[in-house]
């Protein structure tokens, strides 16, 4: 089987023909909306399976991918003293400047890999409050033709070269077939803050191979967040998709490394600081899970002021200095240069430098690091 399936948009009845196409051009089938004059197009998308037969897992990523999980999974349960820092571009739309990050990150995972577990973040997907890019998978090339099997295709080849670097990658998972592309080359994952309370994306969770980060609400809600980890370390039976385009049933046992993402909220502000983190410790261990969180160092824990994620660092490095146990990892947006770019579609971008959000340059993100490290060795081993 070389394409995935095309399935109608709309249901039908059986005795009743699938309606004629308004027009079919290079694959590209059309169907009238009923009472609409939208139109409906449906594409062949390449199943999981072919790609990842293209390209290929090789043993030494498979290897760093198992003992990253394991790593990850041992800090979020209190079994590895190490901070687990999560650290990369908000978003990756170039990926020769990504790969030149993977190079310079790789050498500070090194210097700091007694004291830190860095995984690179390689998100590929961008929720979108209201209309916006929405990725390197949607749109590879950044000019709305939205190619999306090259987007498939270029992001795995990405995290695996930066496995094949020796470093481990993480990624947020919006759409749910996404994980059947990349899962196998991903060592952390999140459920981010307009998703969180999405049941498909808590029944996905469940059945992930890695650990999974639940981002509270973008209102600052942080109970919706552990709700959610509460139902993904359970079972769950649901509809899917499997990787050579079939549907299927999956049947998941409970992902129990899933685990919450502080990321501050429009509603709240930061929540940072140990009050915050202290309540949201209490929430878990009432719901019968280990007392330790994540922190993001971005969004609205630095006021969307990216200069201001040094203000958060700070903060973490005085509560895990200090002994604490509640603070288990924290995230970073970094890119080889600081801030953004207002990127024109055709136009010469800024080589290393956000579309997205603005992030700290590769060099803050050097003394951030050290800072980390040096506040966990001050913390010692549990």
């Amino acid at each position: 089987m070389n394409v995935a399936d095309v399935v109608f948009p709309l249901p039908r009845a059986r005795s009743v023909a699938p309606p004629a196409p308004v027009h079919a051009v290079s694959g590209v089938d059309s169907y009238p909306l009923v009472g609409s004059e939208t139109r409906s197009e449906v594409m062949s998308l390449i199943p999981a399976g072919i790609l990842i037969d293209e390209i290929p897992i090789r043993t030494p990523a498979l290897n760093l991918v198992a003992q990253a999980r394991t790593a990850v999974s041992r800090a979020v349960a209190g079994l590895d003293s190490r901070l687990v820092v999560v650290v990369g571009p908000c978003s990756i739309h170039d990926t020769t400047s990504a790969v030149e990050y993977g190079i310079k990150l790789k050498a500070l995972a090194d210097r700091y890999s007694s004291q830190l577990i860095i995984v690179m973040r390689t998100y590929f997907e961008k929720p979108r409050t209201s209309i916006g890019w929405k990725g390197l998978i949607h749109d590879p090339d950044l000019d709305g033709t939205h190619r999306i099997n090259k987007g498939l295709r270029m992001a795995r080849q990405l995290v695996l070269d930066l496995n094949d670097l020796g470093l481990p990658t993480a990624s947020e998972f919006l759409d749910p077939q996404i994980p059947q592309y990349l899962g196998d080359l991903t060592s952390w994952a999140t459920i981010g803050a307009r998703t969180t309370e999405s049941q498909i994306h808590r029944e996905l969770a469940s059945g992930l191979p890695m650990p999974v980060g639940f981002k509270n609400r973008t209102d600052g809600t942080p109970q919706t967040a552990v709700d959610a980890v509460v139902t993904a370390r359970s079972a769950h039976c649901f509809p899917s998709v499997g990787k050579h385009g079939a549907a299927a049933i999956v049947r998941t046992t409970g992902n129990r490394s899933c685990h919450v993402v502080l990321r501050g909220g429009s509603g709240t502000g930061a929540n940072f600081s140990p009050e915050h983190v202290a309540d949201v410790c209490e929430r878990l261990k009432r719901a019968g899970l280990p007392g330790s969180v994540m922190i993001d160092c971005s969004h609205d824990n630095c006021g969307k002021d990216y200069t201001r994620q040094k203000d958060v660092v700070a903060s973490i490095c005085d509560q895990i200095s200090r002994g604490s146990w509640r603070v288990f990892g924290a995230m970073l947006e970094s890119n080889l240069i600081e801030g953004r770019q207002q990127y024109v579609a055709g136009m010469p971008a800024v080589y290393g430098q956000s579309i997205t959000d603005s992030c700290i340059s590769i060099q803050e993100t050097e003394r951030l690091l050290e800072q980390l490290a040096t506040a966990q060795q001050k913390r010692g081993a549990r």
